[in-house]
């Protein structure tokens, strides 16, 4: 069984002979890329959500510790060790996950080999909204709902575009 952020999609096949298209075939040329694929959508949906759930355990958890436990520190401060920890428990979710597929050393390099942009993105986005929003590096019971909302919309459209174009899925 693989997981959600590992399925991969077969990328889309070329609607013209191959002597026509100095694309190689297993890619999709710019200019026949597809966004209306609802399955694609479906999929780049459930990756997105995942790299979410693994994105917010460590960026909420450690705002929040800084807003109890050192709430005089620097918000830009608390953001950037809150995207940097974001990105490592996405990492080491996958991994758990992945490990259950996979030897631990393969899930590892797996997660590692995640598309940083996606995630990096989305850590953005949520800490961009958040800080909009409350003007410090706070949570608040009105702000984490349109901050999850911005940190999985921002990243989705590429999750798309990577699982279709590369049919790459783990990001």
């Amino acid at each position: 069984m693989e997981h959600a952020c590992c399925v991969k999609e077969q990328p889309q096949t070329q609607t013209e002979p191959q002597s026509q298209c100095h694309t190689p075939a297993n890619k999709v040329s710019q200019l026949d890329f597809d966004w209306t694929s609802g399955p694609v959508w479906r999929q780049s949906a459930k990756n997105t959500a995942w790299c979410l759930l693994g994105c917010a355990i460590g960026d909420f958890g450690t705002i929040f510790a800084f807003q109890v436990l050192a709430p005089e520190t620097n918000a830009m401060l608390v953001m950037a060790l809150a995207m940097m920890n974001g990105l490592l428990t996405s990492i080491a979710l996958e991994t758990f996950i992945l490990s259950r597929q996979m030897v631990f050393k393969l899930a590892f390099k797996t997660a590692i080999g995640m598309s940083l942009v996606s995630m990096v993105a989305m850590e953005f986005a949520m800490n961009l909204t958040d800080y909009l929003l409350v003007g410090k590096a706070a949570l608040t019971w009105w702000s984490i709902g349109p901050s999850l909302l911005a940190g999985f919309l921002t990243p989705w459209p590429y999750n798309y575009w990577r699982l279709r174009r590369h049919g790459k899925a783990c990001h």
